[in-house]
């Protein structure tokens, strides 16, 4: 005897989440939303850390070719770009200075606190946005576990109200909370691998902005040096002052 022809059931996964209770239901929506935003996160940031990427690798350049402050002054006002923001911020801190002649190693060490405080901040807006990538992998699986909880709760609790002993009957609503369980996997493991990927995409842009800051110092220290040696010569020049045969 042939078995008896049984209903399809439905379980593709759109299916079963329109199937789903309304709390299962909602918190697969709530992991899908996560999804999406993890690679909304990831789309977003790479470009900006390859377009800072390219622009880091032109002031670099920029500021290793220059002879002295004023000529890579000069050459980033243009941009307004990080580089122009640390020469700006050397510029300015010598003018405050100007009223403690002949400190060079106090001038030298008030602009690096100043530099260094600039590029925590660089540092800081690098990783703006990636902490939301942290909080959806740590929190996605008990997201998703809760949902199979509510989802199994549920259909117990219907086999207990029809009194049906069969594994047909409660297979469909184990079915759909588990698929809650798998979305919040789905959402948490490339929430994880695209957080580290961007940590270290902006490890390399707080280097390079790092290579900033000592280019910079380089340039500082090279103007103080040249001031020491034509004020030594009885010559009256001024930091950072445009030296003749640049």
């Amino acid at each position: 005897m042939s078995p008896l022809p049984s209903a399809a059931m439905p379980f593709s996964p759109w299916e079963m989440f329109l199937n789903a209770g309304p709390v299962v239901r909602m918190v697969m929506s709530l992991l899908a939303f996560a999804s999406v935003l993890s690679w909304t996160v990831f789309l977003a940031k790479s470009v900006e850390f390859f377009r800072l990427g390219r622009r880091l690798e032109r002031d670099t350049r920029s500021l290793a070719e220059a002879a002295s402050l004023q000529i890579a002054e000069e050459r980033s006002r243009a941009t307004r770009s990080v580089a122009h923001m640390f020469v700006a911020a050397a510029e300015e801190e010598r003018i405050r200075s100007r009223d403690i002649p002949d400190d060079h190693d106090g001038l030298k060490e008030r602009i690096v606190l100043h530099l260094e405080r600039l590029e925590a901040a660089e540092g800081r807006r690098l990783m703006r946005g990636t902490g939301l990538l942290a909080t959806i992998g740590a929190t996605s699986p008990f997201i998703g576990l809760f949902g199979t909880v509510w989802g199994i709760m549920t259909s117990f609790t219907g086999i207990a109200a029809s009194k049906a002993t069969s594994l047909a009957v409660v297979a469909p609503g184990i079915a759909e909370a588990l698929l809650a369980t798998a979305l919040g996997l789905v959402a948490a493991i490339p929430a994880v691998v695209i957080y580290n990927h961007l940590a270290r995409q902006s490890a390399v842009c707080r280097a390079q902005v790092a290579d900033l800051t000592a280019l910079v110092m380089r340039l500082v220290s090279r103007d103080l040096g040249r001031m020491h040696r034509l004020t030594a010569g009885g010559q009256v020049v001024h930091f950072g002052a445009r030296i003749a045969g640049e």
